[in-house]
């Protein structure tokens, strides 16, 4: 079973990037001492130094990519109170780069050049410009959030979901990524869907992410409902009347978080009620019931879909795990609970690696070599077998979870085996 491929997801999370405006406010910086190498083996205390690179303080607003970094710290804070890795602690050094391309270079330059980081782990960047630089360097970037393109390009850059493009130095396939139907294939099947609807606004990068999804929908037998509203002064009443009338049953969006609650109170107020308002993992979280707070029938028809276990399934061990870890943050998100599985990721690679030195090298081969690898059920299995052409199909999973109030998140079946075999489309990055 493969993983599945993540070009949906991918595209939302780098659109919401585009389409943010609030301003965040910069979050203090926190090291750990400062105690000697992490590459050395003879000495058995030495701390094993990791990088996060986190857009903190993005366009987008201050919480909007903190949650793979909140996660991975949760994970090495609760190793480094068991012991460590064979009694070496985990030194996390983070580093905002506020969103932009040249902050990215400045923490690149800092965490390999200046603190010598063995791995970045659960980097989640709006501009990855240093990219090519971590690449060059040969460090092993385990389980970042594919944002952009970068880890689809470059070796030695290991996204959170796998890939199976060549990785050269251009993107995918000859400039050319591949995205599954998986998502639209389970809501025909599984929920008898037939009319879908894509809510975009009219603007650039909008407009071609609510394209990529009205393709997959097409190839999966769907009639397509196409909304439009200005960016500047959207009237989601209009939208959610046509909705209505059209029938539709599913709504995918492109539009950032803000816009989806006020389609979402429009929907409710025109009485527009769907199968499923379908949203991404980005957005994935428990601040729900904030965020919708004005739409309650609109909002008890949110679903998710990713490749990572739900955040809420703790009847899982790793889940619970993770959530006994975290119970003090302030809110829960999917995005966390992948944060913390690239950081077990990294766990796992170092303590293969502990015999003969916990190296750059060394655990770049551990993560290149594991095919499969779920973090303990967390995942999906990933892999990063390069395929020498695109495939035509492939058997995909999603991880699949409806909000319903009083009880969050509820998984809808087991994530291995919500798969199908299913077209892959081509898309640009």
């Amino acid at each position: 079973m493969r993983r599945r491929c993540r070009a949906v997801e991918a595209a939302a999370a780098a659109l919401l990037a585009l389409l943010g405006a609030a301003c965040g406010s910069r979050l203090p910086e926190s090291d750990f001492e400062h105690d000697g190498r992490t590459t050395t083996p003879t000495e058995a205390a030495a701390p094993v130094r990791v990088g996060i690179i986190t857009s903190a303080t993005s366009p987008v607003g201050g919480d909007a990519f903190t949650g793979p970094r909140d996660g991975a710290r949760a994970y090495f804070e609760r190793l480094n109170a068991r012991g460590g890795i064979d009694g070496r602690r985990v030194e996390v050094r983070l580093c905002d780069d506020g969103g932009s391309g040249v902050g990215n270079n400045e923490c690149v330059h800092r965490l390999i050049d200046e603190d010598k980081v063995v791995a970045l782990v659960a980097t989640s960047a709006l501009d990855y410009a240093g990219a090519s630089r971590i690449s060059h360097a040969r460090v092993p970037d385990i389980g970042g959030q594919p944002i952009g393109a970068a880890y689809d390009t470059h070796p030695h850059l290991y996204g959170i979901y796998g890939s199976q493009a060549p990785r050269d130095g251009t993107p995918g396939w000859g400039g050319q990524l591949y995205g599954g139907t998986e998502v639209y294939r389970y809501f025909r099947r599984e929920h008898g869907a037939r009319t879908a609807a894509v809510v975009s606004y009219n603007q650039a990068a909008s407009a071609a992410y609510a394209r990529l999804v009205e393709r997959g929908l097409k190839a999966e037998g769907y009639k397509v409902v196409s909304e439009q509203v200005d960016f500047a002064l959207p009237n989601f009443r209009a939208v959610a009347a046509d909705l209505k009338q059209q029938g539709a049953d599913l709504v995918f969006d492109a539009i950032d978080t803000h816009g989806n609650a006020r389609l979402c109170q429009a929907m409710d107020d025109v009485g527009a009620e769907v199968i499923a308002k379908v949203t991404n993992v980005q957005n994935w979280t428990s601040t729900v019931p904030e965020d919708y707070k004005d739409a309650p029938r609109c909002r008890n028809a949110l679903w998710a879909t990713g490749s990572s276990r739900n955040y809420e399934d703790t009847g899982h061990r790793a889940v619970r795990e993770f959530r006994d870890a975290t119970e003090g943050l302030p809110a829960h998100s999917q995005w966390q609970l992948e944060g913390w599985a690239a950081a077990q990721w990294f766990t796992d690679a170092a303590r293969s690696c502990a015999d003969t030195g916990i190296t750059r090298a060394c655990v770049d081969g551990f993560v290149r070599r594991g095919d499969g690898y779920t973090a303990g059920g967390l995942l999906l299995p990933v892999t990063f077998e390069p395929l020498p052409e695109p495939p035509k199909t492939r058997r995909n999973c999603l991880s699949v979870a409806r909000w319903q109030d009083g009880e969050g998140w509820v998984t809808q079946g087991e994530m291995t085996s919500n798969c199908f075999e299913v077209p892959q489309l081509p898309y640009e990055p």
